[in-house]
């Protein structure tokens, strides 16, 4: 199986505002970026939306060490949150519903396909990698003419391009 690493970040610039995700794919020699954005979003959404597109962009089953500074994705996934919003109708308890229950879902879903460890960093720390991720970020969310974000927007979500 093979072997990546993935960096991801955020940003949005107000929150609910124009935001933007930037990703980094290493797999052997080999190194990938991209990034993208839309005109309003929340930090959160990003985030997410950050290792999806990443995780989306394998081609084949994969280890996937995947580093994001946001502790939310990373406990949700790890600690196993996003699955027992989904087993629970997406309601985080009896009264409360989950956020961001259209990301989740796409989150779990490639999570299935590959075999993924999700690893938190601290933000703007030297990380090289997360810093990368975190100007690509902030690139794209100050991009002109952003398309809106079909979830937050109550639109169908585009899928990322593969790529390994």
């Amino acid at each position: 199986m093979k072997e990546v690493t993935i960096y991801t970040d955020g940003a949005c610039i107000g929150n609910p505002g124009p935001g933007g995700y930037g990703v980094v794919l290493l797999y052997g020699d080999s190194r990938k970026e991209m990034s993208g954005g839309f005109r309003l979003t929340t930090n959160n959404r990003m985030e997410i939306f950050a290792a999806i597109v990443g995780l989306e962009s394998l081609k084949s089953r994969c280890r996937v060490k995947l580093y994001s500074d946001s502790q939310y994705l990373v406990n949700a996934m790890m600690q196993g949150w996003a699955e027992r919003w989904r087993a629970n109708g997406w309601k985080r308890n009896k009264k409360e519903r989950a956020i961001n229950p259209d990301l989740w879902e796409r989150m779990l879903d490639v999570c299935a396909k590959h075999d993924v460890e999700f690893i938190w960093v601290k933000g703007h720390a030297g990380i090289a990698e997360n810093e990368r991720c975190d100007r690509l970020s902030w690139e794209a969310a100050n991009q002109k003419n952003l398309p809106p974000d079909p979830g937050y927007e109550k639109k169908e979500t585009p899928r990322a391009a593969t790529l390994f």
